[in-house]
């Protein structure tokens, strides 16, 4: 994923919190533990995935789980919901379909 100039999320409050290290599509970011998945990579970029259907880009919808609309993988394979799902130390996030 190409890095949006500016991210979505700007952190106001909380600062404080310890610093977790994490990968998107390949590059190191950081977050704060307590964070969801979906905050980390909105603190980072604008988007967490393109629709598969069209391309364009998606940042989530609900924001809690309902919708679906913030499926990414872990680089096992694994999809998670960015909404739901804390980020941990060392994880490493894909928001594109990873290539067999």
């Amino acid at each position: 994923m190409t890095q949006d100039p500016q991210p979505q999320f700007v952190r106001l409050t909380e600062t404080h919190r310890k610093a977790v290290n994490f990968v998107l599509d390949g590059t190191s970011a950081t977050a704060l533990t307590g964070d969801t998945v979906l905050s980390a990579i909105l603190l980072t970029t604008r988007r967490v995935r393109n629709t598969e259907f069209s391309g364009e880009p998606r940042a989530g919808f609900c924001l809690m789980g309902a919708c679906q609309d913030c499926w990414v993988q872990l680089e096992d394979g694994t999809r998670i919901r960015a909404c739901s799902t804390i980020i941990k130390d060392g994880m490493r996030i894909q928001t594109r379909p990873i290539e067999a």
